[in-house]
């Protein structure tokens, strides 16, 4: 394994893993299931590239037609791409969350992503079309190399700080008093709305939470690649996201990273390299991809439906409670 093929795939596994955490908050901790997912990484990685890219009248960026160009310094493209995840969200939230019930607000969100993906495709005056943006500028390229192995490993340390400053804040919400109402409401929104709480509101902060952190890894992964184009935030890329917290295990932030490193990063390597074997038609092996993804989903929901790594029991005065019952105490805790 040479250093550049290494680096790439760690690069790739800090940006899974926070993807997945923010997700795992969505979807594990509070039962939102946020099928639009993808979209606001995009939004993060959108802006940017807007943010730290010159005006396209540039020289060397005449060939692509984008809003702003700021050219901004590092840190600020990485957190405006969380900020923009987090203010997209606002909008879809209010939307989709105040009065659908859960089924129809995972059908909307779905369709939300087709939507997004087919007008910024179609938008070019927007962010370049179907093209996309190009030559995004790398964090401190000024100051380094990007040639050099020393940069790869300083973008490993770049993402890696985000990655514990990611598990630290999900760390926090999910064991805190306010993390237990979200897995209350979770597993009995009447009963918790009886008990005193607002679903609504809970859903738009965690909803919100989960898409400045989306917005955060759409941010690291562009500039990392430098490029970023709608055929890269298709919505079944949400659905291997899914597929990763299910199989690590629902509602556990470490499942969560177990299933980054085993389905997005590990999966997804294992069928690279078989597609380099010439096994079959040329389509064969990302054709597979999708079935196998598809059984893990399948198999994981049947026979080891809490994952790899399950949710945690929680114990409080009265004892362990079970995942069924939890909701009560933790409601009553918070």
């Amino acid at each position: 394994m040479n250093t550049y093929y290494a680096a790439n795939l760690l690069i790739f596994a800090g940006v899974d893993i926070i993807a997945c955490l923010a997700l795992n908050l969505q979807f594990g901790v509070s039962g939102v299931v946020n099928f639009s997912f993808i979209i606001f990484q995009a939004a993060g990685a959108y802006a940017a590239a807007i943010l730290s890219m010159p005006p396209d009248t540039a020289p060397d960026y005449s060939f692509q037609i984008y809003v702003g160009g700021y050219q901004l310094p590092f840190p600020i493209p990485w957190i405006g791409g969380a900020v923009a995840g987090a203010l997209l969200a606002l909008p879809v939230g209010v939307v989709v969350l105040r009065r659908l019930r859960a089924d129809y607000q995972a059908i909307a969100l779905l369709v939300t992503s087709i939507i997004a993906n087919t007008v910024i495709n179609n938008a070019r005056p927007l962010l370049n079309g179907a093209a996309g943006v190009a030559l995004v500028p790398q964090p401190l390229q000024d100051q380094f190399n990007t040639n050099a192995n020393s940069y790869q490993y300083l973008y490993i340390a770049l993402t890696a700080i985000c990655v514990a400053l990611v598990w630290f804040v999900a760390a926090r919400i999910v064991n805190s008093p306010y993390g237990r109402t979200l897995r209350a409401m979770r597993d009995n929104e009447i009963a918790a709305t009886a008990l005193g709480k607002n679903p609504t509101a809970l859903k738009m902060t965690i909803f919100t939470v989960g898409g400045a952190i989306a917005g955060l890894s759409g941010a690291i992964l562009v500039g990392f690649l430098t490029v970023w184009a709608p055929s890269t935030w298709l919505y079944p890329e949400t659905i291997i996201l899914f597929a990763a917290v299910i199989v690590g295990g629902r509602g556990n932030n470490l499942g969560a990273i177990l299933g980054a490193l085993l389905v997005p990063v590990g999966f997804e390597e294992v069928t690279r390299l078989l597609g380099r074997m010439n096994v079959g038609p040329p389509n064969l092996i990302p054709a597979l991809e999708w079935v196998c993804i598809g059984l893990f989903i399948l198999g994981f929901l049947w026979f080891r439906p809490k994952g790899v790594l399950p949710e945690p029991r929680h114990v409080f005065a009265g004892g362990p409670i079970e995942e069924d019952t939890r909701w009560i105490e933790g409601t009553r805790a918070s």
